[in-house]
């Protein structure tokens, strides 16, 4: 693993909304194999769970797109101290 800065959280949080994105389209074809399988009651759920998902979707991305730009790295510290 590379070396992690001293406050991961941008990437970490960068990171997190990746994965809830890459869960989100394979669910997502989950749901239309299972829509083409004659369940769209289930289907039907999936797709409400997703409108969820995409619809914070881009307010995650703005919002980490704020954090970074604020985010300054700690100010070193004296080995004296």
């Amino acid at each position: 693993m590379s070396d992690l800065p001293d406050d991961p959280t941008p990437a970490l949080l960068s990171r997190l909304n990746q994965n809830i994105n890459a869960l989100g389209s394979a669910i997502e074809e989950i749901g239309i194999w299972i829509d083409q399988q004659g369940s769209t009651d289930t289907s039907d759920r999936i797709n409400e769970h997703l409108e969820v998902l995409s619809s914070n979707s881009d307010a995650i991305a703005e919002l980490l797109v704020d954090l970074i730009a604020r985010w300054k790295p700690e100010d070193p510290t004296d080995p004296v101290d």
